[in-house]
């Protein structure tokens, strides 16, 4: 217990549990609006402000919560999970960029994974993979090894205890094939497989290894010229993912996905780009792509960005039939509205019954479709983008209890604000007061429609907040709060 701002009195502990009792009624305060405050963020979590998301539902969504990474500017970001009406459950605030929030499995567990570190000019980062467990707390860090940095683009567990990364290491070259110096300056893209308990490095591939310069389709920049202080990057590789015995890579600045073999690193072919292995061309054409990603059926899938100038696009999802051996390459399925544009960023994410998911990126949206591609869900106002967005099951019971806050109401009231930050399944907010903190009763039972709930009960000494399940089974308590 602590005195807070504007002399609100708080507590947030774990506790027993009683049966539900008491009438249910609904918190006072309309949606979307901060639960008896002043405006500038939650009650309970001072300094956060709820996020503007605004949701659109026009047909049947897939089961799970929403994970995003709402930026705040460039270089720090919300970590969330939100409803279908936007609302939130979990909200990670940092001050660092924090990016590709999402559910993967680690030693047989679901656990909440994300990058976290620092931007780099240039669209780049150094950081590490930070893994939670069903408790929010850190179970694992991990790092690049070899004497390069984590980057944010991709932080992806395997089956074998692992992790695969990218880096973006600066190094010399030779750029006159491309109109540079001699002695350029350009960023490599590394991709490692690191031991996440052990920090081991398994595999490490140097993309200017085993790519010509040449693949680039980005052109020199003023401040990407390749000479000392203005790095080129010119393959940018955004996505790997395993793929049987090889590696699957998304590359942006040379518009192409690359097949890699596991064993030598040696590429085994390219789709797209300068030097495609496969006839692209009409519908099939994609650029400056991201989230490469094979799914169980076989079919690649893509978000293709479609726009590096004005005038260009739209972005969309691609769904792709590869035959490897035929070296051909068919469109099944796309998924776009026509209208909205992801400059960089995004990604497609084919949920287990046939909807699918599309982050637009830089344009602060999701959407998901049905499978025939009508759309059923938009979500917009994420931030100023997310770098990805994906729908997952998830069940989180946050170690630390729920938060409680109170502040007069009247000569005889008091109005009583409770989250819980993380905790799914709760229905309902049970609020019991007394004299005493070990005698305590029933004072109002209000449903939880928001991050933060609210009730005005009758002044007591004592209250305890309780989250109710839709069964009437107490998931956690607060420690009582002494008013």
């Amino acid at each position: 217990m602590g005195l807070t701002r504007r002399g609100f009195l708080m507590a947030g502990l774990a506790g027993g549990a009683v049966l539900l009792s008491g009438a249910l009624t609904r918190g006072s305060d309309p949606p979307g609006t901060r639960a008896g405050g002043d405006g500038e963020g939650y009650v309970t979590m001072p300094g956060v402000r709820p996020p503007e998301l605004k949701a659109r539902r026009s047909g049947r969504t897939a089961p799970g919560l929403l994970l995003l990474t709402a930026f705040r500017g460039t270089d720090a970001a919300d970590a969330m999970i939100v409803d279908d009406e936007g609302e939130p459950v979990w909200i990670h605030r940092s001050d660092r960029l924090v990016t590709d929030v999402r559910v993967q499995t680690f030693e047989g567990e679901p656990v909440l994974t994300y990058w976290e570190g620092v931007r780099r000019p240039g669209g780049y980062g150094y950081g590490a993979g930070v893994v939670l467990d069903r408790n929010y707390e850190r179970v694992a860090e991990v790092r690049a090894g070899n004497g390069v940095e984590a980057d944010l683009h991709e932080f992806l567990l395997t089956d074998r205890g692992t992790a695969l990364l990218i880096a973006y290491p600066e190094v010399a070259a030779d750029m006159r094939p491309i109109g540079g110096p001699r002695d350029g300056r350009v960023l490599d893209n590394r991709v490692q497989e690191v031991d996440v308990r052990t920090g081991e490095v398994l595999f490490d591939w140097s993309a200017l290894d085993h790519l010509d310069i040449e693949e680039t389709l980005t052109p020199l920049s003023e401040g990407a010229d390749g000479t000392e202080g203005k790095p080129f990057d010119p393959i940018h590789v955004n996505s790997v993912q395993d793929d049987g015995d090889a590696l699957l890579l998304s590359a942006r600045n040379s518009c192409a996905l690359y097949s890699l073999d596991r064993r030598t690193g040696e590429v085994r072919w390219r789709m797209g780009g300068r030097r495609s292995d496969f006839p692209i061309g009409g519908r099939l054409e994609f650029a400056w792509q991201h989230d490469a990603r094979r799914q169980p059926d076989g079919t690649i899938t893509i978000f293709d960005n479609r726009f590096a100038e004005d005038g260009e696009g739209p972005s969309r999802g691609m769904v792709l039939d590869v035959d490897e051996a035929a070296r051909r390459v068919t469109l099944v399925r796309e998924f776009a509205d026509g209208r909205t544009f992801g400059q960089y960023m995004g990604n497609t994410q084919v949920l287990r019954d046939g909807n699918v998911l599309v982050g637009w990126g830089s344009t602060p949206a999701l959407t998901e479709f049905a499978g025939d591609g009508r759309p059923v869900l938009e979500i917009t106002g994420i931030g100023q983008g997310s770098y990805r967005a994906y729908r997952s099951p998830w069940t989180g019971r946050p170690a630390a209890g729920p938060a409680v806050v109170a502040e007069p109401a009247g000569d005889d009231r008091m109005r009583v604000h409770v989250s819980w930050n993380g905790a799914t399944g709760v229905a309902a907010w049970r609020f019991l007061t007394g004299s005493d903190a070990s005698r305590l009763a029933v004072a109002e039972t209000v449903r939880r429609t928001r991050f933060e709930t609210s009730a005005t009960v009758r002044r007591a000494r004592y209250v305890v907040a309780e989250a109710v399940a839709v069964d009437g089974s107490v998931l956690g308590r607060s420690a009582p709060l002494a008013v």
